[in-house]
């Protein structure tokens, strides 16, 4: 996981929709709550996901923005997203450029660890949470930056 303060990096990526976004873009419209997963589908992160778009109203009021990365392409993501009523976007990662940027990448390379980012409008990292098999700890995470008003 990258240290907090850091710069977090720029990147480039499709939505579910076909729409790109860099971090530039997001951070526009202000703090951002930045999501790894490692797939879409599968319990956890269908769980994860879920707990995001429940959480969705109290972000807004808080004036933040989530958004998930995964490798799975732009097509999975719709399938993902529609599934389930997700009203954020699934960017798509299949190279891991970001993944390994964010330093999420999985032992070896395979897979994707579960990492969650809070981003300030300044572009800097302001916390981060690793909790790979500890979906709550997501949660937590997120009612944390809730809690403190962001930032």
């Amino acid at each position: 996981m990258l240290k907090k303060g850091t710069q977090a990096p720029e990147f480039d990526l499709e939505d579910q929709d076909g729409r790109r976004h860099t971090l530039k873009s997001l951070l526009a419209k202000g703090p951002l709550i930045l999501y790894f997963y490692p797939a879409d589908f599968t319990p956890g992160c269908t769980k994860e996901a879920c707990t995001f778009r429940d959480l969705q109203n109290d972000l807004v009021r808080a004036k933040l923005r989530v958004v998930g990365v995964s490798p799975q392409d732009a097509e999975s993501h719709k399938k993902f997203a529609a599934r389930h009523n997700l009203n954020f976007p699934l960017l798509a990662d299949p190279d891991k450029k970001a993944v390994k940027a964010y330093d999420v990448d999985g032992p070896l390379g395979f897979g994707v660890r579960r990492g969650t980012y809070l981003i300030g409008v300044d572009g800097k990292i302001q916390d981060s949470v690793l909790a790979d098999l500890r979906i709550g700890a997501h949660e937590e995470f997120v009612q944390a930056a809730l809690a403190a008003g962001a930032v």
